[in-house]
């Protein structure tokens, strides 16, 4: 039987990949421009790190509004508030380093705003037998925005002089934040029902044989990479090249990679094969780290990219798929959808404040290159330690039948 998509999960995809292209066109040198008027490591740290806590206590505190009220209105005004975002960092300039903390909780609750809303959405048009092509297509879509936005920008900053191309760069993904916020009114307006229970993830973490504990640890050790890794990698590209324009190359050449691995995992990952290829990809995601021992470099920083390019499908679609097919195993679960996605993306946030801690404490005290490596290698290894943890619960859900 052929897998394919409804109209809503396509017009969802839509509003998804517009969001990602505003977000790759600036995101990708929001740190390289915070950097350039303050180099400090630690500064970037706390701006991620307020960005993390504004996300973990945004989806918490609106899960209310998203399962009694109109997760659509939260889902625009995630969207709006992020080109609000970029506003006041076109209006504060070099000054915006000044406003780190106000900045990164500003971005940090229109993201939590606009992903508890598409997460929902997301479970109530899907199912486990499309959810896996759903997730290869926000994946191919993530890719190829990230091949086209980055490269755009880079080449545009390069060509501008002063921070006229950054200017030109925020006002671009403003003005796609907008039309994102104008797409979303075709998505339809979803059922609510139930009321929200604010204690739930603590709930069923506290549970010794909770399936959602089990997840919500192998979420911790797959946030503990991801907090550092998406400012740091992108940074040190840079400053290995000093060229905005190879960051932008750089990015080019790992999201086309992307591209085709997260096509063909949503073409020929299957639900029986998660706990093999959530191993292979995570032991990937190390190895390719290894050459950075030996030299930073821009070589050895795209083999990185590369290799952790092919293995982030096999390693991440396992995580969510298992995670939103849990949703669906009774009614009781499916009526506690918002909860649950809270559950997951708090378990994401206190993994990437701890790798965020860590990372602050290291360059607080005079940090070295190879002092970076090292901090690297060690959060490179934190996937690892999520497949101990997932690999039971992928067993047992690969043989569960969803009741929506």
């Amino acid at each position: 039987m052929k897998i394919t998509l409804g109209r809503q999960s396509i017009l969802l995809l839509g509003v998804n990949g517009l969001f990602a292209l505003a977000g790759a066109l600036s995101g990708t040198f929001l740190n390289v421009f915070l950097w350039k008027s303050r180099p400090d490591y630690a500064m970037l740290g706390w701006f991620t790190l307020s960005q993390q806590l504004a996300i973990g206590l945004t989806f918490w505190l609106a899960g209310k509004w998203v399962k009694e009220h109109n997760k659509m209105s939260a889902l625009r005004l995630g969207t709006a508030l992020s080109g609000i975002f970029y506003m006041i960092v076109l209006w504060a300039g070099s000054k915006a380093v000044d406003w780190i903390w106000p900045l990164g909780m500003l971005l940090g609750c229109s993201l939590g705003l606009f992903w508890i809303a598409f997460n929902v959405v997301y479970f109530e048009i899907t199912d486990r037998e499309n959810r896996d092509l759903f997730n290869g297509w926000v994946g191919l879509l993530g890719s190829m925005t990230g091949i086209i936005g980055p490269w755009f920008s880079g080449l545009i900053i390069t060509r501008m002089t002063d921070n006229t191309g950054y200017r030109l760069i925020f006002t671009v993904s403003l003005v796609i934040y907008v039309i994102a916020v104008v797409f979303s009114f075709f998505l339809k307006k979803r059922k609510v029902s139930g009321t929200y229970r604010w204690s739930e993830p603590w709930i069923q973490l506290s549970k010794r044989d909770s399936p959602w504990r089990t997840l919500g640890l192998g979420l911790f050790a797959q946030g503990a990479r991801e907090g550092v890794f998406a400012f740091l990698i992108a940074l040190l590209v840079y400053l290995a090249t000093a060229q905005e324009y190879k960051l932008g190359q750089f990015s080019l050449i790992t999201s086309a990679v992307a591209l085709v691995s997260y096509w063909a995992a949503g073409k020929w990952f299957k639900p029986q094969y998660r706990s093999k290829g959530m191993f292979i990809g995570a032991l990937i995601l190390l190895v390719v780290l290894l050459p950075l021992l030996w030299k930073v470099t821009y070589g050895t920083l795209l083999i990185m990219g590369i290799g952790s390019a092919v293995a982030m499908p096999l390693y991440v679609l396992p995580m969510i798929s298992a995670g939103f097919d849990m949703m669906g195993t009774s009614g009781e679960n499916v009526e506690k959808r918002v909860e649950l996605v809270v559950l997951r993306e708090l378990c994401l946030m206190l993994g990437r404040l701890c790798g965020l801690a860590i990372f602050i404490v290291t360059v607080l005290n005079a940090p070295s290159l190879r002092m970076l490596t090292w901090l690297i290698i060690v959060l490179g290894a934190s996937p690892l330690i999520g497949w101990i943890f997932m690999r039971k619960l992928l067993n047992r859900t690969e043989g569960q039948e969803p009741s929506a």
